[in-house]
Order: structure tokens, then C-alpha cells, then sequence
């Protein structure tokens, strides 16, 4: 996975639970994260060998507190700022906001979501750590009133581009390296991430997640489905803070820096499941709000 852009992948998310033991279980236990740290009522977890991939720290309400992105380099990072003052968004820290990290800044945007942007130091490890579990920390799917003030945002201030557009302002899905998205963007009446992904090797893995869930008492929420726009294999499962946690392989891979943006109308319903067409009754109705600064 590279990036050329000013932001080169998504780095991590960072969401407040009240219940932090259930989403703790939840994390290691179905998901196959490890833990790395656990101090002060905060606890870090990740699929590679890096510190985080997701922290969950205890709340009041279950919410998204921040999304971490990585920049190319110190001058990316030093654009980025710019780039957020230059369009009005408040920034609530010239300093990082989360531990372990150097260098970075986090500020609040569209919606009321709250973004750190920050530099990660190289590495050339993707080993997994542990027996199971997913590769990788992958995208999130955020739901907003105003998409196209997202998808502009994402673009001017972040350097993100539209892989594929769905209807006028329906979803877009936009990407910040070879991934066919890093942020997807959903039309609805409210503000919430509505799942943060993750990539594994291969569809027996995700049977192998049903397998774990079905071992708990507990259900897929979606998939395995076949998706038209990003063409990934997927499925879908509620963590206890509300949000939807999805695991997924064979995502689109976007080598041409000129791929034009693939057009969906809104109605054909192949750009959400090639299979069969189907979302399932409230699936979009799930989702963690961002946490008010």
C-alpha cells in the first residue's frame, strides 16, 4: 500500500465505549486484535506489530473521539495544517491528541468529526501478530448530512481523490492511496461512523469470523456480500459501542493515478451487492456519532 498524496493511509480510530471490558472481548476475542497497551481507562489494540490500529477509551456515550491519519512526511503534515486553517476548520490541538505519536495535529471538520493528522514512523513489517485475525486497519464508512461538504473537504484539505461517485451525492468513495477507499461517505439525517474496516487474505477468513460469532450466540449482521463499488467480499458485525465492524478482502486496488471516477446511479443497487441486490432492513441505521468538541 503506497501513497503519493499528502495523506498515505488511514492510521487508526480512536472510539469511546462505555461498556470498555465488552468492546475489549469483542476486539480480541472475534475480531483478532492484539492488545498492546491498557492504562487509565484507555486501551490500545492493532493487527500488525504497530502500537495502534484502534483505541477505545471509556466513555459516557458510546462515539467516535477521533480519526488518525498518516502523513507522507513533515511537509505533507505542515500542508495539511495550512490547508485547515486556510478553510476555517477549528483546530483543537497544535499537538498530537493520542499517545504514542510524535508529531501531528488534530483539528474538527465537516459533521463534527474530529481528525488527527499525524507522522508515523516507516515501517516495512505487515507481519500479524497472534493465531487469527485480520492484516490490517483498512477504511471507515462515515454517514453525513452534507456529502458533498465532506467530499470537498476531503479533497481540498486532505488531497483525498473519488474512486466511485453513487448518484449526485448519494456516497462517494474516496481514496489516499492505492486502496479504492480510505473514507467512504454516505448520505443520511444524521452524523455517525457507520463501521471501520478491516482487511484479511482470504473469504475463508471471514467464515471463520461467522464461525466465532456463532460459537457466542451471536449473528453476522451482512455478507458475505460482493460490493460493485470497491468490488471487496465482506461481512458485517455490530460491536457493542453501536458502530458496525467489517472485515473484508479482494478490495479494488487503484495503480492508475488517472482512473477517471466510476458513476453509479443511485438506484442500481449491483454498486452495493453484485450478488443479489439486498441491504439488510436498519442495517444503515447503526453507527457511532462523533464525540462533541
Amino acid at each position: 500500500m503506497t501513497g503519493t498524496g499528502l495523506i498515505t493511509s488511514l492510521g487508526y480510530v480512536s472510539m469511546r465505549a462505555r461498556d470498555l471490558d465488552a468492546n475489549i472481548r469483542s476486539a480480541v476475542e472475534v475480531l483478532g486484535l492484539n492488545q498492546v497497551e491498557s492504562a487509565k481507562g484507555k486501551v490500545f489494540l492493532s493487527a500488525q506489530s504497530n502500537h495502534h490500529e484502534i483505541v477505545y477509551s471509556r466513555g459516557e456515550t458510546d462515539s467516535v473521539d477521533h480519526i488518525g491519519l498518516v502523513a507522507r512526511n513533515a511537509g505533507a503534515l505542515e500542508e495539511v495544517r495550512e490547508n485547515v486553517r486556510r478553510a476555517g476548520y477549528s483546530i483543537v490541538s497544535e499537538q498530537p491528541i493520542e499517545d504514542a505519536i510524535e508529531q501531528g495535529f488534530a483539528f474538527v471538520g465537516p459533521e463534527g468529526f474530529t481528525w488527527q493528522v499525524y507522522i508515523e514512523p516507516t515501517s516495512y513489517s505487515m507481519v500479524k501478530l497472534g493465531g487469527f485475525g485480520p492484516d490490517r486497519f483498512g477504511h471507515v464508512n462515515i454517514q453525513a448530512v452534507d456529502t458533498v461538504a465532506m467530499r470537498d473537504f476531503l479533497i481540498r484539505v486532505l488531497g483525498f481523490r473519488v474512486s466511485d461517485q453513487i448518484g449526485q451525492d448519494a456516497a462517494f468513495f474516496m481514496r489516499c492511496n492505492n486502496d479504492h477507499h480510505g473514507v467512504a461517505v454516505f448520505k443520511s439525517t444524521r452524523a455517525a461512523m457507520h463501521h471501520h474496516a478491516w482487511q484479511t487474505q482470504s473469504i475463508a477468513d471471514l467464515g471463520r469470523l461467522g464461525d466465532r460469532l456463532a460459537r457466542r450466540g451471536s449473528r453476522l449482521a451482512w455478507g458475505p456480500v460482493r460490493h460493485g463499488a470497491g468490488d471487496n467480499i465482506a461481512v458485517y458485525y455490530l460491536e457493542p459501542t453501536g458502530a458496525v465492524i467489517e472485515l473484508y478482502t479482494d478490495l479494488e486496488r487503484i495503480f492508475d493515478p488517472e482512473r477517471q471516477t466510476r458513476l453509479w446511479k443511485e438506484d442500481d443497487l449491483y454498486w452495493i451487492n453484485q450478488w443479489d441486490g439486498q441491504v439488510p432492513p436498519g442495517f444503515l441505521d447503526h453507527g457511532a456519532p462523533p464525540e462533541p468538541r
